[in-house]
């Protein structure tokens, strides 16, 4: 779905944007941007691998039903 170079541009940007903020409140906002980033990565990746399963599984339960 998104290639590594996508991925390593959206790391680059975001670590970009962590070394222009020197306050602390930046930082915090910050690490949160790069946690929400990081998280959204790791559910692309699951759906991503897992969803031909799950879509596998709901159809096999849908056709047992009817």
């Amino acid at each position: 779905m998104f290639s590594t170079q996508t991925i390593q541009r959206l790391a680059t940007t975001l670590l970009t944007f962590a070394h222009r903020t020197d306050d602390d409140r930046g930082a915090t906002l910050v690490e949160y941007v790069l946690l929400v980033a990081l998280i959204a990565v790791v559910c692309i990746v699951a759906i991503s691998f897992l969803g031909t399963q799950a879509s596998s599984k709901f159809s096999s339960v849908g056709n047992n039903l009817s």
